[in-house]
């Protein structure tokens, strides 16, 4: 027992810490933001109160005494007159300031997150909690943040108005105040007990949520839409939708009955009760005891309608603070992260590219070691490739020269220093790299090769490297050419290109960059043997000025390497250039063998079929 209530104060007080980290934040990127607000939630308890306590008691008073006419008269034009400038500061705070400032919010916002996400380093974008919380994070931050201030605005102006209602009932009559338990205990006793329940149930039907957002998801994204028409999936995914709301209906019939309950009550203490209690309370007052006028009981019945809805909205405010504390934990979270590589890491930057060596390199990911004390070395000027079977490492091992992850033993060198003395982006522009998994944006076929680099005539270097990647004639069949924009994502007659052609475009990337060392990541993966044959054949080109180093897992492609790494298990079990290898007859020249009987095979069955 004493342990939950300390896991409850501890929850309560990094909440708090969350909202007034939320705070800050929005203080940070729109203060005009903040300040409106606040003027905003006190204007309108301002209104409330005075009306229900000053502005009704004048008024009855003013009857009450026949005090005249022109007296009520003046009185009602003036408060008029107030309550129309308040609504006209009202209106021009909603309407104006809180739209341009919500966008300078969401800008502020977004950026310092974007710039977070870029900083970070790869293997967060690997691990699916960290993933989720980042996603969590970037779900509609700057509203969540904005429903921070309001409420956190609301619960200071709310208070205030709340002492100001129960100063002006302890003046009409001490008892009164007494029924001002009732809407504390419809909300916040009644109010928060529902409030669990609907928490645990949302809870239990996250997961069916979850597989009903996946169903909904499937059927309207392009990339199912051939599987669904061509395959009974779409019976299991509509058998999956049915399990899933089945679920939900008896999780929601768990909790009817005692949400149902819990809401009587909240009604019941919140309106029925304060509402009936003080309106009889004050009319025996007045008829029977004849203690209090009929402006009090007017003003008192009044006062306590108000105090109902200050006090529910006091409790909406005070729940909401609490719930977008919770969300505001991940978007905290993620922004204190502290990066394990830093993109902004600065140290010594190097003279050029010599010489590369991984020094006895060992890496484990999610406590499966997958590189398994790793030795090799590259000199300037050489071509080398790594082989293997799928799953040998080769990747990693890119991902590791490249410091997207670290090694979790041993030491990477460049030039003889460990590569984590250096400037990272100095580092990272000494490789050009095409990885297997490339991706194309939604932008120009120029942008989409320089990726945001500048050189002097842009547009030369453009097509010179997709004519080296073998889609300069494609590109210029386009009716724009090199501006023509990739995918369909934001313009109707944007180009889809096919896979292969997709991987030029990838590979005239790398072409395009003036590194010193050119990294090939299956470059041919999605090519035919005669593109391919072509591809490496400039790729081979490239390599008189540069220090080349490939992946492959097609050994025909690597023939012409001065050095060849067989890997297997994240461990070079064979070293040497492709004839060494063969000579060697080990795990190479299997391997090559097998796949050189596979080509004639299919050449043979082709044969067959003519």
């Amino acid at each position: 027992m004493l342990k939950k209530e300390k896991e409850n104060k501890l929850t309560l007080r990094k909440t708090i810490q969350n909202d007034w980290y939320a705070l800050k934040m929005g203080w940070t990127f729109s203060k005009s933001l903040v300040i409106n607000s606040f003027i905003m939630e006190a204007l309108g308890y301002f209104e409330w109160v005075f009306f229900d306590a000053i502005f009704l008691r004048e008024i009855v008073n003013g009857l009450d005494q026949q005090v005249g006419f022109p007296r009520i008269f003046a009185f009602i034009l003036i408060c008029g007159a107030f309550f129309a400038l308040t609504n006209l500061q009202y209106n021009y705070g909603e309407n104006v300031v809180i739209p341009l400032e919500m966008t300078k919010l969401y800008g502020g916002i977004y950026r310092k997150l974007y710039a977070k996400a870029k900083n970070v380093e790869l293997r967060c974008y690997e691990d699916s909690e960290f993933y989720n919380k980042y996603t969590m994070a970037m779900d509609g931050a700057d509203e969540k943040v904005y429903r921070i201030i309001t409420s956190f605005c609301g619960i200071f102006s709310g208070v205030f108005a709340t002492a100001a209602v129960f100063w002006f009932m302890f003046q009409i009559d001490h008892y009164a105040v007494l029924f001002i338990i009732c809407p504390l205990l419809g909300n916040f006793l009644f109010g928060n007990l529902k409030n669990k329940y609907e928490f645990k149930r949302y809870q239990e039907q996250a997961p069916n949520d979850k597989v009903l957002n996946y169903v909904n998801r499937v059927m309207y994204l392009p990339d199912y839409a051939k599987e669904v028409r061509l395959s009974n999936i779409f019976r299991l995914l509509r058998r999956q939708y049915h399990d899933a709301t089945t679920n939900n209906v008896k999780v929601a019939k768990k909790y009817a009955f005692v949400n149902a309950h819990m809401n009587f009550w909240r009604i019941t203490f919140t309106f029925t009760a304060i509402f009936e209690g003080v309106l009889l309370y004050a009319i025996y007052r007045h008829t029977v005891t004849g203690s209090i006028t009929l402006a009090q009981l007017t003003v008192m019945s009044s006062l306590m309608v108000a105090m109902t809805w200050i006090l529910i909205h006091l409790f909406e405010n005070i729940m909401e603070i609490m719930k977008s504390g919770l969300f505001i934990n991940n978007l905290r979270g993620f922004l204190e992260y502290e990066e394990k590589i830093p993109e902004d890491t600065d140290g010594l930057l190097p003279g050029g590219f010599e010489t590369l060596e991984f020094d006895h390199v060992c890496f484990s990911y999610k406590d499966e070691e997958t590189i398994k004390d790793l030795s090799f070395s590259i000199r300037k000027g050489e071509i080398a490739a790594l082989v293997g079977h799928n799953g040998a490492g080769k990747t990693t091992i890119i991902k590791l020269l490249l410091r997207l992850y670290d090694p979790t033993a041993g030491v990477i060198r460049l030039n003889g220093v460990d590569i984590r003395e250096y400037n990272l982006h100095a580092y990272r522009r000494l490789f050009a790299t095409t990885f297997q998994d490339f991706c194309i944006f939604g932008m120009t076929i120029k942008d989409n090769v320089l990726m945001g680099r500048h050189s002097e005539d842009e547009d030369a270097l453009v097509e010179k490297s997709l004519k080296r990647a073998g889609v300069l004639e494609k590109v210029q069949s386009l009716p724009k050419g090199i501006h023509t924009m990739m995918t369909k994502e934001f313009e109707e007659d944007g180009a889809v290109l096919s896979g292969g052609e997709s991987q030029k475009i990838a590979v005239a990337r790398t072409f395009a960059m003036d590194s010193p060392v050119k990294i090939f990541d299956e470059p041919s993966s999605a090519l035919d043997p005669i593109a391919e044959y072509e591809l490496f054949r400039n790729i081979m080109k490239e390599g008189k000025d540069h220090t080349m180093l490939f992946i492959s897992h097609r050994l025909s492609s690597v023939k012409s390497c001065d050095k060849v790494f067989m890997l297997e298990q994240g461990r070079v079990i064979e070293e040497g250039s492709h004839q060494e290898l063969m000579a060697l007859d080990g795990s190479y020249a299997k391997m090559y063998k097998k796949q050189a009987m596979n080509y004639l095979a299919i050449s043979e069955t082709e044969e067959v079929q003519l």
